[in-house]
């Protein structure tokens, strides 16, 4: 007769190992950014803020950003984390690798940390230690935030970015 606690030893294992092998196909599909453990730990976020805090501004749900006084959008895979000035929320914008600009609540949906775009993937990163990966569409891809990431619809106007946030 089999014991009690042999099969749930056993069921133990079997999840253990399927947990595992999940993760490790997981991790062979995402990209992960090359941050340090106290970065992560701390939420460090690579992203910076504009250089020319002067390039936006937020007013009735809407964020106007000027793009030529935001080099950081440059190139494809440029991002800055736009925060304060009555914003609901902090916004990340990305400038994607094709062409397009995307912004979205810069917010992990499993802690609030902020995100990092991983360039060369069409992904976003959470800066703390989960890892938390979500595509362009929003979906979780990788970690402990589940829920979908909120995108922002992204209307460009004479060189300028508007991005409606309410």
């Amino acid at each position: 007769m089999v014991s009690r606690r042999s099969v749930l030893s056993s069921i133990a294992s079997f999840v253990t190992a399927a947990s595992a092998t999940a993760i490790a196909f997981a991790e062979e599909k995402v990209k992960f950014l090359n941050r340090g453990f106290f970065q992560r730990l701390f939420g460090d976020c690579a992203t910076p803020e504009p250089r020319d805090g002067g390039c936006w501004s937020y007013s009735s749900g809407k964020v106007s950003l000027d793009v030529a006084r935001a080099p950081e959008l440059k190139a494809p895979s440029g991002a800055v984390r736009l925060e304060g000035r009555g914003l609901p929320n902090r916004v990340l914008v990305v400038h994607c690798e094709d062409g397009q600009f995307r912004a979205m609540k810069n917010a992990c949906t499993h802690m609030g940390r902020r995100l990092d775009p991983v360039p060369g993937t069409a992904t976003v990163q959470c800066c703390s230690i989960g890892r938390s990966t979500y595509d362009y569409q929003g979906r979780s891809l990788y970690g402990p935030g589940k829920s979908p990431a909120t995108f922002y619809a992204v209307h460009p106007e004479n060189g300028r970015l508007l991005i409606s946030v309410s």
